[in-house]
């Protein structure tokens, strides 16, 4: 009685498991599980190096999670917190009261669209500027942090301003000649006697911090730039060099279509 050999079953668990990538070099290969590509993408946008752990590739999500949030908040930290925000407003020359938005404003933030790919770190700045826009604006939470500057003919909480007064004497934007009184809630932002190009907040924020304002909205533009390359990696796997069998194949594709043109 004869017995036929057992065929071996598919494997389904690592089927299921998610994407595989296989990595090679030299003689040497790995296989790699990138589990769920889209929820390890969104992970790492939403907190660098957090969808490299969600794949178990722990060391590179620890040096990923490390070096961009790291370069994020030195360049937060460098601009005072003051060069991360979400603004498309300017003030309207027609009207004294009240702003414009626009993507092609003279204020518009562009720089948020780099620093808006560093995630959960970024996302504060789109909450403040949602407090303060609108025809019955809030003031801006966490002392203004990542609070868009004010510009020309913006309503804000009156309360909001003595507050401000009262905590930056050194900022002369909340002077109270700056603000005109618009009812018992809310005032009017319309700065005065700004020498030079200090003719709203972002200017005198300018002013204040020379330098380190650029400077630190490259590096939060940097971080941003950066993590896109590692939500890349989480979602497609890291790039496999070339083995050797694939670049003698390639030069001997080569070599046969130079003597087909001969």
């Amino acid at each position: 009685m004869s017995s036929a050999a057992p065929t071996p079953a598919p494997a389904k668990a690592e089927a299921a498991a998610g994407k595989q990538t296989l990595i090679t070099s030299g003689e040497a290969s790995q296989t790699i599980n990138l589990r769920d590509p889209w929820l390890a993408a969104f992970l790492a946008w939403l907190v660098p190096g957090l969808g490299h752990m969600y794949q178990r590739r722990w060391g590179k999500g620890g040096l990923f999670m490390t070096c961009i949030l790291a370069t994020f908040f030195y360049g937060l930290w460098l601009g005072g917190g003051r060069v991360v925000y979400a603004s498309f407003r300017d003030s309207d020359p027609r009207v004294t009261v009240g702003t414009r938005t626009g993507l092609f404003t003279s204020q518009a933030r562009y720089a948020y669209f780099c620093q808006f790919c560093d995630g959960l770190p970024a996302l504060p700045a789109i909450i403040q500027s949602l407090r303060v826009s609108g025809d019955t604006p809030k003031a801006p939470l966490f002392d203004g942090l990542m609070a868009p500057p004010m510009v020309r003919g913006q309503v804000v909480p009156s309360d909001w301003v003595l507050e401000q007064r009262a905590k930056h004497p050194e900022d002369k934007t909340y002077e109270e000649r700056n603000f005109r009184t618009l009812d018992t809630s809310y005032s009017v932002f319309q700065p005065l006697d700004f020498p030079g190009d200090r003719t709203d907040q972002l200017g005198y924020w300018n002013y204040q911090l020379g330098s380190f304002f650029d400077l630190g909205t490259v590096f939060t533009m940097v971080a941003g730039l950066l993590n896109v390359l590692a939500i890349w990696d989480a979602w497609g796997g890291p790039a496999a060099p070339a083995t050797k069998a694939d670049k003698s194949d390639k030069t001997m594709d080569l070599v046969h279509k130079a003597k087909l043109r001969i």
